[in-house]
Formats: C-alpha cells, sequence, structure tokens
C-alpha cells in the first residue's frame, strides 16, 4: 500500500470532555464541586435546546436541581455560565494530550503524520460536533468569538508545536510559516465535522456516498497534494 492511496486505520475513541472530566479544580471533587457540575451540563442541555437567550439563569437552576440562589455562588452571571460550558464540552481537552501522544519514528515521513493527527482528530472528536457546534455558532453571534479567542489563547502554543515537528520529518515542505501549516490544515478539520454534521442523515446517491473516513481521506489527500495532476 502506498502513500497516496493510504486508508485511515481509525484509533480506538477517548471519552469526549464533560463537566465531570474537565474540573476546573484540583484535587478531590468537592460538593461545590458536583453542583458546579450540574450546572454546566444543565445549561449544556437548555442552550442546546432554546438558545442563548431563551435560557434563563432559573431555568438551569430548576434543570439541574439547585436552588436560585445557589446558582450565583458558581457563576455571576449567564454569560459566565456559557463560556464555562463552551470550555467544558470543547473537545481540545482530549484532542491536545492525543496529539501531543502521537509517536514520531526516525523514519517518519510528512504525509504518514498529517494522515496520523488527521486520524486521531477524527478518533477523538467526531460525535462532539453536536455537543460543541451549536454552542460554538451562539459563541460568534452573540459574543463575536471573546471566549473562543481566550480558549485559542491556551490551545495555540500546543498547536504550534505540533506544526514545528513536521521540520523533523522526512519528506520536502514548500516554505510555508507554521502557521500557515497550521491554520490550513485545522481549517480542513473544521470544514470536514461542519459537513459531516450537514450530510450526516443525507442519503447520496453514487459515487458521492462515500464513508467518513474516505471523505477524510481525500481532503488530507488534497491538503498534501493539491488537486492537480503532478504528471
Amino acid at each position: 500500500m502506498n502513500e497516496r492511496s493510504f486508508m485511515f486505520v481509525f484509533m480506538a475513541k477517548k471519552s469526549l470532555p464533560t463537566p465531570e472530566s474537565v474540573s476546573p479544580r484540583e484535587g478531590a471533587p468537592t460538593r461545590g464541586d458536583a453542583t458546579r457540575q450540574k450546572l454546566l451540563t444543565a445549561a449544556h442541555r437548555l442552550f442546546l435546546k432554546q438558545g442563548f437567550h431563551g435560557t434563563s439563569m432559573r431555568q438551569i437552576a430548576e434543570e439541574a436541581g439547585v436552588a436560585v440562589g445557589g446558582i450565583y455562588n458558581h457563576f455571576a452571571t449567564k454569560e459566565d455560565i456559557f463560556a464555562a460550558v463552551l470550555d467544558a464540552f470543547h473537545p481540545y481537552h482530549v484532542l491536545l494530550p492525543a496529539l501531543e501522544e502521537m509517536e514520531v519514528t526516525p523514519t517518519e515521513t510528512v504525509e504518514n503524520f498529517v494522515r496520523q493527527a488527521a486520524s486521531t482528530i477524527h478518533a477523538n472528536v467526531i460525535g462532539a460536533e453536536t455537543r460543541v457546534l451549536p454552542l460554538i455558532f451562539m459563541e460568534l453571534l452573540e459574543f463575536q468569538g471573546r471566549h473562543l479567542r481566550s480558549m485559542a489563547e491556551t490551545m495555540l502554543p500546543k498547536f504550534i508545536v505540533f506544526v514545528q515537528r513536521f521540520g523533523e520529518l522526512k519528506g520536502r515542505l514548500r516554505p510555508f510559516p507554521p502557521p500557515i501549516l497550521l491554520r490550513t490544515f485545522m481549517s480542513l478539520m473544521i470544514g470536514f465535522l461542519i459537513t459531516e454534521l450537514l450530510l450526516r442523515n443525507v442519503k447520496l446517491p453514487p459515487p458521492f456516498n462515500l464513508k467518513s473516513g474516505q471523505w477524510l481521506d481525500g481532503l488530507v489527500g488534497i491538503y498534501l497534494h493539491g488537486i492537480l495532476d503532478e504528471g
């Protein structure tokens, strides 16, 4: 099997993040932590069902089984709750460690590394799009992405290190700066997840009725080689 026809062998999925798996505090969970997690889970459910403006602090408290006054012990405003929900349910909590754990051998090629990275992202993120993409759209509409920018400050340095590993691999790269390589790769993956969500229940006729792995394999092939025939 050559690299150009390489198909993904998808890795076992790790658990997607939940408020229970992403605790903002260190040490053993406290009663307050448990209440906070209930509020985040309830708020996430209501935001997806009713939207940001259609959800009130009282509704979140009732959904979580918490006294209305108790919600303010954890969050001052509804926006604070939304920002915490967006962070708690974002898959970067499992994605970044998975990318950091990727093994690079002395004979690793750029192509195999990129395909392995795409497979890792697919395995750790697929399924999360229905839980986090609606939140991201709300974030962009209501808050112009300011909470995402704060999250990006945490994620970006680790992603830059990931892209810089390209230089350790065999294979010639065109002289693009690492930020360009990173942005185009992440745009590819985000676009794949959005269209995967849109097309999931659509019955496509041949030759468009490809499996998820086939779509991703083709998209990564275009990322690596473009659409022009090199011959």
